[in-house]
């Protein structure tokens, strides 16, 4: 085997040096798969998707739940040189037809757990030549695993990367795509995650690594994958639950993992007897980002797991990337780190730079070649000049370079003429001992314009009493400016939450504004 083949990074490279090594195993099901039989089922899929007449650069989507078959079905469309998107399974008919029409697809891949979905969209989506079901028979679908059962396993000769093309969660308005060139390199790149991973991360072929996450979301999928360029295993959750994560880290000895900050509350939450009963020592390294983590929560996580949790900030679109461990963390509590990738600067809304300190739009200069797909007024929103571009947060720097995230600028509160970033409230609020989830939006004031409202879901239920209400704005109140504080509190059973831990805010917005002319 010659060095330059040493150096690749995908499944297959660790299907000739160690083809029995586990690739993927499903914590909930036991099920497994080798690098072998990895890489020789992307190689049947990638003929599929040939032999369908797609070609480099044309689209294929999937919407599969956490299953064997997921990233399996992504590295065939890599092998391919295709654009794929995976589509939330948690999406509506509705929903996925929009982003299955979008992007182009000319196959489409699902499973009996969107059976209705499925049957909804075979008439709207008439540009898809082809359609799948894996994991058993749907109506008007062919069967997956016959199709690639009937490849050959041979990889292409002129393979090349293929590239995700992934799409927004869309709490403002629809999803895009966010749409990067393929490159026409060939197979075996490594990619800014794999070595951020073996850099900083300290992953090495045949360590662990545990998905507790959504595989579609960008950062689960693009880790996974990249995890496996780099000969780690991957151990996919089927579902988060937070005993179950506990003890998928015991079991497993997982050295790498990746969470959302909502998944760091649902443990710490757990009875202490619970949270003591797992040995959680294998932890090398707790990757989180996707949303702001309130700073008593790391701290308490740092405390529990030792000095092993990362940080980072970025986006699908991969303009930036800031990074911090916890060292600096806790030399700069509430940072989200430096960049590592582009240059950070913070600008007002003239697009003039702010000193040191001073709030304002979140930029990245560097890498602004991503587009969001049939929307070039939202590409050149996100652009200020030829290579700047925002993710659309609101922060600050400190002298050492630290970014910090105030929030997101669309869910800004204005009161009375004064900025609120509710951020602040829900960081507070989320330590109560009574509280399982909350969210803190603008509603509508007739004196102020918009006043601010949290949104409560309790451990208990039965609690939910005009006096707890009043228990938790005094709480606020006793560690935020009052202007900052709820001025109500309504309760519900579930906040709808994406499973990644993304709140979907628009959708509570939308409620209270509904019948106002306008949103603020």
């Amino acid at each position: 085997m010659t060095d330059e083949t040493v150096e690749l990074e995908y499944p297959g490279r660790w299907a000739a040096e160690d083809p029995d090594r586990l690739a993927i195993v499903m914590h909930g099901s036991g099920q497994t798969m080798t690098f072998a039989e990895l890489h020789a089922e992307a190689g049947r899929i990638a003929n599929l998707f040939r032999s369908l007449g797609l070609k480099t650069g044309e689209h294929m989507a999937f919407c599969l739940e956490n299953r064997l078959d997921f990233l399996p079905l992504a590295w065939g469309a890599i092998y391919a040189g295709l654009h794929y998107t995976a589509i939330s399974s948690r999406l509506t008919a509705g929903e996925m037809t929009y982003i299955v029409n979008d992007c182009g697809a000319r196959v489409f891949v699902t499973s009996p757990y969107k059976t209705e979905a499925a049957a909804e969209m075979l008439t709207a989506t008439p540009k898809v030549e082809a359609r799948f079901s894996v994991g058993g028979l749907l109506e008007n679908h062919a069967s997956f695993e016959d199709a690639v059962a009937a490849q050959s396993s041979e990889v292409p000769e002129d393979a090349v990367e293929g590239q995700d093309m992934l799409y927004s969660s869309g709490t403002t308005g629809r999803p895009k795509g966010v749409k990067m060139p393929i490159a026409g390199q060939p197979l075996g790149q490594a990619t800014t995650i794999s070595l951020m991973a073996k850099i900083l991360f300290s992953a090495e072929p045949n360590t662990v690594y545990l998905s507790p996450a959504p595989l579609y979301h960008a950062a689960p999928l693009r880790f996974c994958l990249s995890y496996q360029r780099i000969g780690c295993t991957v151990v996919a959750m089927e579902k988060f639950d937070p005993e179950e994560a506990l003890a998928a880290i015991e079991k497993h000895q997982a050295h790498g993992s990746q969470w959302v900050p909502t998944m760091f509350v649902r443990m710490l939450k757990l009875p202490e007897e619970v949270r003591k009963k797992y040995d959680v020592s294998s932890l090398a390294s707790a990757i989180h980002a996707a949303a702001p983590c309130p700073i008593e929560v790391k701290r308490r996580m740092i405390d529990w797991w030792g000095p092993v949790l990362h940080e980072y900030y970025a986006g699908t679109e991969g303009n930036g990337l800031t990074y911090t461990n916890s060292a600096d963390w806790l030399e700069h509590p509430g940072s989200v780190g430096k960049a590592i990738l582009g240059e950070l600067a913070i600008m007002d809304d003239d697009g003039n730079e702010v000193p040191v300190g001073q709030e304002g739009s979140v930029y990245f200069r560097g890498n602004s070649a991503f587009e969001y797909h049939n929307d070039p007024q939202k590409t050149a929103d996100a652009k200020l000049g030829a290579n700047m571009s925002t993710l659309g947060d609101v922060g600050r720097l400190d002298q050492d370079g630290f970014l910090y995230l105030t929030d997101r600028k669309a869910y800004m509160i204005i009161a009375g003429g004064v900025n609120i970033y509710p951020q602040e409230a829900e960081n507070v609020l989320t330590m109560h001992p009574a509280v399982f989830d909350v969210a803190v939006i603008g509603v509508p004031n007739d004196d102020f314009g918009e006043e601010v409202k949290a949104i409560v879901q309790l451990v208990d239920p039965s609690e939910a009493t005009p006096e707890m209400a009043k228990e938790l704005i005094a709480y606020c109140r006793d560690q935020l400016a009052d202007v900052k504080c709820p001025r109500s509190v309504d309760f519900r059973d579930e906040l709808p939450r994406h499973p990644t831990g993304k709140l979907y805010k628009r959708l509570l917005k939308d409620e209270y504004w509904a019948g106002h002319q306008s949103r603020i």
